[in-house]
């Protein structure tokens, strides 16, 4: 399977009002599932379509494996698009829907009803070649689109949001499917979401996007404890990173909300330099805990507590803002709860406020 890569991409559209997309550096390896990840309107959709054929190229190029496609026609660059929307033929089977696009480019009867058992035996399709969409559920109509494009053999599987009109329940059954097909066939693969966790379960590295530039490409772990800027960090992990205002003061530590922290020390450095600015802290709601007696910490009262079966998300209140902790186990603190709250340096981001990029680099 070849990689695919993109130099110098832009995208501008005939208002002229913002670029789309602006001179994105990205490289798919051979073999590779990549997720382009971000929130609506930060132009992976259009990266996508631009990879595909679907948008005409700005500026830069594209190139998958060898060959620049910027001005190839879409059915002739051997990839595979997997829509939002199913796009099945109502009137036909399951194996009509998988055969269609065979049949169309005149491939012998013998090579398509292969190609379509093959594909029905990887996504569960067995016993539902004979059945209309109608009588599927939403999942498996999905693995019907998802056999459509696997027919074909392609060289790259695009995916646009495949997931976003299934259930909860039904999209980790498909993220887990999607998965296992790209471990079986080992093609290269371009997936595009809005959801984070679906990036992080999903993807070999992931592409976080920002009005439409790349603020960061890396494996999911990398992402979720070294982010390169507040963006990044906010976007990835659920909860979400509690994020609050503090004061460089010397000897490497922070003051905020009457409390002193210590600084974590790939950031000492750095912030030696600025004593007495403010600085936006982050951590992660796992590594907020409740202080043994004697510890230094921000002192803290529980507004209200989430259940969640395996673990509990419990809200404090703070001099220094909201914090959400994860707690493990299913013993909630009762309302009004008073503590201190301690916050392992190592495990503190430390970001520009007027940038919005890490300082130093978390671990």
């Amino acid at each position: 399977m070849p990689a695919v890569t993109l130099a110098g991409v832009s995208k501008r559209y005939a208002d002229g009002a913002r670029e789309a997309v602006s001179a994105l550096q990205l490289s798919i390896g051979d073999g590779e599932l990549l997720v382009l990840v971000g929130p609506s309107g930060c132009g992976k959709s259009t990266v996508l379509r631009m990879i595909a054929g679907l948008e005409e190229v700005s500026g830069g190029t594209i190139r998958i494996g060898d060959r620049i496609v910027n001005d190839v026609a879409p059915r002739e660059r051997d990839i595979a698009m997997v829509f939002q929307n199913y796009a099945l033929y109502p009137h036909m089977s399951v194996f009509e829907n998988l055969a269609f696009g065979l049949r169309r480019r005149r491939i012998a009867a013998e090579e398509v009803e292969r190609r379509v058992l093959a594909a029905a035996d990887l996504l569960g399709l067995e016993g539902y070649l004979d059945r209309r969409p109608r009588a599927l559920s939403g999942g498996e109509r999905q693995r019907v689109a998802l056999g459509r494009a696997m027919v074909r053999e392609p060289r790259v599987f695009l995916f646009d949001e495949p997931l976003s009109n299934l259930d909860a329940r039904l999209r980790v059954q498909m993220r887990a499917e999607i998965r296992r097909m790209h471990q079986r066939v080992r093609a290269t693969m371009i997936y595009v979401t809005h959801d984070q966790v679906e990036a992080m379960t999903l993807g070999d590295r992931i592409a976080v996007m920002r009005e439409g530039a790349i603020q960061q490409v890396a494996d999911p772990l990398t992402l979720y404890a070294r982010p390169v800027n507040e963006f990044v960090a906010s976007f990835i992990g659920s909860p979400p990173i509690n994020l609050f205002e503090a004061r460089i003061a010397g000897g490497g530590a922070l003051e905020a909300g009457g409390a002193t922290l210590a600084a974590p020390a790939v950031a000492r450095a750095a912030l030696a330099s600025r004593l007495g600015s403010m600085v936006r802290v982050g951590v992660r709601p796992e590594n907020v805990h409740v202080a043994e007696a004697g510890e230094n910490g921000l002192e803290a009262r529980v507004e209200m507590c989430e259940p969640l079966g395996n673990e509990v998300l419990v809200h404090w209140q703070t001099p220094a803002g909201a914090l959400i902790a994860r707690v493990p186990g299913q013993i909630s603190p009762a309302q009004g709860t008073r503590a201190t709250l301690r916050l392992p340096p190592e495990k503190l981001h430390c970001f520009d406020p007027r940038t919005g990029t890490t300082i130093g680099a978390a671990e």
